[in-house]
């Protein structure tokens, strides 16, 4: 619709322009036609419609050949909604006089487009560039459109599989509901309910609404409280993929945080965090990322420190635009200057509604200036092994049709999508349905290791810092456990080794390895972690430190852990340790004990040489004397092949 309102206000501008500069007649010599043709040109450019749509049919009953009044009441059936009355009168005004205003078969077209009419417009299309029009504008307009229309035309011939199915009562209403965001275990639901109200200047109020899953059903909708809520508008909602965080956008005269809602210009992105079942007073996420300009639609990667987001600026021609833009959150709490997407996927026309899957390698975005069935379209792009992401893919017909296909939200195993449509059948207005996503447009597969973190002691849940290390890449995923349960949740691609390490200020580190390879059906991780106070004897296996069979070299992927172990060391400049080298009870006794203590020195080694002092690290060999289980397994044995650290003194 925003497409049709600019060209029909643009051609009306035009065909103004035209006839002035032209000194044009009007095609009709009737006075009483023309005094209520220019009484409805008025009432058409304060978008008073129905004003201007009764004094144009007045026009034309005083002469129905009079072309201009039909090319007019074309103009204000588009903006209406009626394309097909919108149709009729342009044609018929090109039946009277077909060479009147070549703009004419321009408008036909893209009205045609908006009913999906491809054959037809694209004969449109292609008559008003024969016409060899003088306007750049239109011209461009009308070639770009002509690849859509061949685009559309084998898309229906050629259309993907898409069976939407309403989410149910749970979530809709007889109100709108649209922009869904859902957490990575698909156990809580946000999105934004539109409803009616006196008590804003916009006569309606968009607030979020959270649902959890029981017994696989989603419950019915609550208000996500006054925290976050005001009496006016909070729009685009995104979770983090633990559901710890939610990242909003307000826009400047709908303040309602005092000072921690101050706007930087236009819309802003704000951010808050969940407290058990509260949320902390909302702050604007800041500079570089709020600026003057109209900040909107984020979307937070799974590494816990990526946004992504749509800037809205005027480019050279004074043109408005939107553009997909990334920052990054560093170690001290600051975002990166923003950065545009290459143009593999923002175009010189509007991209919107990014959304990165928890893969961090797929992304799913919604754009007016690449080959689609009109208006927007959702597209999908991969990430590269350089890093770049690639030639986006249209997700086809019939998810994307004539109208504006925007807020695909998909799901972390990439088999269900989600979306807004007021399509029959539905619950009033806009509903949010989901469907089957098929396999070519999903992402890749992933898992997530939902935990809690606990005093081993006293089992008081920990606020902690939770990552996860690609053991190949070395790029990091940061998360905090909750302030109140402790409880955190983190996604991991799969075809991965990762390390996985849990950390706090006066307690021992927590080391895990998951190795995510080959073709086996992984399921989600559930994992309590207990953390030891540091106290004199207690130790902690690291869990990341490798060697080759029958050797004692460390591979390349044992530096992530000790580097941790290294940075634990100088947090704690007191403590002395003791690295232990430790084998299963294969082969020769003698051996193994020499081996287990050529490994333990490679550790120490490696820690002396990264700046940890001699005298606080001793090392030794005790073969299979000490094992953790049974070695009566392969699982077993792997477990007692192990190196680990014990605090010898305080």
């Amino acid at each position: 619709m925003k497409q049709v309102l600019k060209i029909v206000s643009f051609l009306l501008c035009f065909f103004t322009v035209f006839t002035m500069q032209a000194q044009v007649d009007y095609s009709t010599k009737n006075k009483k036609a023309i005094k209520n043709y220019e009484e409805a040109i008025k009432y058409f450019q304060d978008r008073k419609l129905e004003e201007a749509k009764k004094y144009l049919e007045k026009s034309i009953t005083e002469d129905d050949k009079f072309v201009e009044a039909h090319m007019t009441l074309s103009y204000v059936y588009g903006d209406m909604q009626q394309y097909d009355k919108a149709i009729s009168e342009i044609k018929y005004a090109i039946s009277i006089k077909p060479d009147f205003f070549p703009g004419n078969y321009f408008l036909l077209a893209q009205l045609e487009m908006k009913i999906a009419k491809y054959a037809d417009a694209k004969q449109h299309f292609e008559q008003f560039l024969s016409s060899k029009p003088d306007n750049v504008q239109m011209k461009k307009s009308a070639q770009k459109e002509l690849v859509n229309c061949d685009f559309s035309i084998d898309a229906i011939e050629h259309p993907v599989p898409f069976s939407p199915v309403n989410v149910g009562n749970g979530l809709n209403s007889q109100y709108d509901e649209y922009y869904p965001s859902i957490t990575a275990d698909e156990q809580t639901f946000l999105f934004t309910r539109k409803l009616p109200t006196d008590r804003n200047r916009y006569g309606f109020q968009e607030d979020f609404y959270l649902s959890d899953k029981v017994n696989g059903v989603w419950a019915n909708a609550r208000s996500i409280g006054t925290q976050i809520n005001t009496e006016n508008n909070e729009g685009a909602p995104c979770l983090s993929a633990d559901g710890q965080i939610l990242f909003f956008v307000a826009c400047e005269m709908d303040y309602g945080y005092g000072a921690n809602r101050a706007g930087m210009g236009s819309c802003d992105i704000f951010y808050s965090y969940r407290n058990g079942n509260d949320w902390s007073i909302p702050k604007n996420v800041g500079q570089p990322v709020s600026t003057k300009w109209w900040e909107t639609q984020p979307s937070f990667s799974s590494d816990g420190k990526t946004l992504y987001f749509i800037r809205g600026t005027v480019n050279a021609n004074g043109e408005n635009t939107q553009d997909i833009y990334t920052s990054t959150l560093r170690s001290d709490g600051k975002w990166t200057v923003p950065a545009k997407l290459s143009n593999k996927i923002n175009t010189s026309y509007n991209e919107e509604s990014v959304f990165i899957h928890p893969d961090n390698q797929t992304l799913y975005f919604s754009s007016d200036g690449r080959p689609g069935m009109g208006g927007l379209d959702i597209y999908m792009s991969r990430r590269q092994p350089n890093g770049e992401w690639g030639e986006p893919v249209n997700l086809g017909y019939p998810i994307n049709t004539a109208g504006d296909e925007n807020s695909l939200l998909v799901s972390r195993d990439g088999k269900t999508a989600w979306f807004a449509s007021d399509r029959k059948g539905g619950f009033g207005g806009l509903d949010i349905y989901s469907f089957d996503l098929y396999e070519k447009v999903q992402p890749g597969k992933t898992i997530y290791v939902k935990g809690k973190v606990y005093d081993a002691i006293t089992k008081a849940p920990l606020e902690t810092e939770v990552e996860s290390i690609d053991l190949q890449s070395g790029e990091v995923a940061k998360w905090q456990s909750g302030k109140k349960n402790g409880e955190f949740l983190i996604c991991l691609p799969l075809n991965r080794n990762y390390a996985f390490n849990t950390s706090k200020a006066g307690y021992l580190f927590h080391s895990e390895n998951f190795s995510l390879t080959g073709n086996k059906d992984y399921k989600p991780i559930l994992i309590n972690i207990p953390l030891f106070p540091i106290t004199k004897d207690s130790s902690v296996i690291l869990k990341n430190v490798f060697f080759d069979t029958d050797k004692f070299d460390l591979k390349d992927e044992s530096k992530i852990e000790l580097n941790k172990l290294v940075e634990f060391l100088t947090k704690n400049p007191t403590i002395k340790i003791e690295i232990g080298g430790h084998t299963d009870n294969v082969g020769d006794k003698k051996h193994n004990m020499q081996l287990s203590d050529n490994r333990a020195k490679s550790v120490l080694g490696y820690l002396i040489t990264n700046g940890v002092s001699k005298d606080r690290v001793t090392a030794k060999g005790y073969g299979d004397t000490r094992p953790v289980v049974k070695n009566d397994s392969d699982e077993n044995r792997q477990m007692n092949r192990r190196t680990e650290f014990k605090i010898i003194t305080q």
